[in-house]
């Protein structure tokens, strides 16, 4: 687009520290457009139609306007509505930046109108980079042993502006302090930034999702990291509980039934302790769960039976499992030829439960894994005498 000299309006998604702004700017100054810069958290609708009358006042000059929007995200649905006339007619070029997931944040028309780029945190070759290019510019090099080097880029975090924030800090220092700091020195000299992690927006859904996909996979290393990850980003210990509760239930159900026991036990001994010390449970937890035989046959189960009530609608069970409390409902036949299941030789009747008309479904598959290995057996033994049962009836 840039060696075209025609952009087209884009949403810039990435986290802080990636360069969304920077890029704006270049991009308006390659382009030779005007570079009318806005935030969206002080920016209300009259700023907007001054801007958009300017906008079109260049225009018909023949200058272009690049309206470059931070935090675009902020913007409620009708304000981001108003820039769709402006955009569709060329008035300006929209570059919004967020770090927010637009597809949860912008609404579908503006959407349809832009092109959303994915902006990565900086990699530690990129921090580097910019490292260096700041000791060029001051003629320079950083107060710093290599070991304290490598943790300043480690604690910038993939932000760019914080580890460059942190680099102007250090050389604006006196010249006198004694030798190059070491990480301990450095720590003490400088702040160290916060996780990257929003509690209420996609790092909270990203993070939690990483923990459960790792414990479905068994990678109990991985499942430890994103908790320790969650615990340090401020979450709700809590939440984690519920969702490793859920995974009990979802993701190894019978293979292993002390899964939910442990889940419960956890959760109860956090709410006890509080943290730091109930932490220790939901990590005792993770590696449970980590480690369990895994296996989905109770939720599939359940989707599967829910599809079928669906599908059957209202159908009434069977006459004879039904309880006859008045004459009326004996004479009708309600409970009639039921067999009671603890007077037969093995303890099962062999009886049909699904309602008349209805054929039987077998919506419960469990894994040749763990304790479900010996449901199964149980299982195949009650269809063999079932079957039998039925011969015998025909």
């Amino acid at each position: 687009m840039v060696a075209s000299g025609r952009l087209s309006s884009m949403i810039l998604w990435g986290p802080p520290g990636c360069g969304k702004t920077t890029l704006a700017r270049l991009l308006a100054e390659h382009t030779r457009l005007h570079f009318e810069p806005l935030s969206a958290v002080f920016t209300g609708v009259a700023d907007l139609r001054r801007v958009f009358d300017a906008a079109k006042s260049r225009r018909l000059a023949g200058q272009g306007t690049l309206l470059f929007i931070d935090e675009i995200h902020r913007f409620n649905r009708a304000q981001q509505d108003g820039f769709l006339p402006y955009v569709e007619d060329g008035t300006v070029v929209l570059v919004g930046a967020t770090t927010e997931n637009p597809s949860f944040e912008l609404n579908a028309a503006l959407l349809s109108r832009v092109q959303v780029f994915v902006l990565n945190r900086l990699d530690d070759a990129a921090l580097e980079k910019l490292l260096q290019r700041a000791e060029q510019s001051e003629k320079r090099p950083l107060p710093l042993e290599p070991e304290a080097r490598q943790a300043l880029r480690a604690m910038a975090d993939g932000d760019g502006r914080y580890l460059l924030n942190m680099t102007e800090e250090l050389l604006a220092a006196p010249e006198g302090r004694r030798g190059p700091l070491d990480v301990k020195a450095l720590a003490a000299a400088v702040q160290k930034r916060a996780p990257l992690y929003d509690k209420a927006q996609e790092g909270h859904y990203n993070l939690i999702s990483a923990l459960h996909k790792s414990l479905r996979g068994s990678d109990t290393d991985a499942g430890l990291y994103w908790l320790a990850r969650m615990l340090a980003g401020g979450e709700d210990p809590l939440y984690i509980a519920r969702r490793l509760v859920r995974f009990a239930v979802e993701d190894i159900g019978l293979a292993d039934p002390q899964a939910l026991v442990q889940a419960l036990a956890a959760w109860d001994t956090y709410e006890r302790l509080g943290s730091p010390e109930g932490e220790l449970a939901l990590a005792q937890l993770v590696i449970y769960l980590g480690t369990a035989p895994k296996s989905n046959a109770t939720y599939t189960a359940l989707s599967a039976a829910k599809a079928a009530a669906r599908e059957t609608g209202s159908l009434m069970p069977p006459m004879h499992i039904l309880n006859a409390p008045t004459r009326l409902m004996k004479d009708l036949g309600y409970g009639k030829g039921y067999e009671y299941d603890h007077d037969t030789a093995e303890g099962f009747s062999g009886q049909n439960y699904f309602p008349e008309g209805m054929a039987r479904r077998r919506f419960y598959q469990p894994v040749d894994r763990g304790f479900e290995r010996e449901i199964r057996k149980r299982l195949d033994y009650w269809e063999k005498l079932r079957r039998q049962r039925q011969g015998e009836t025909d």
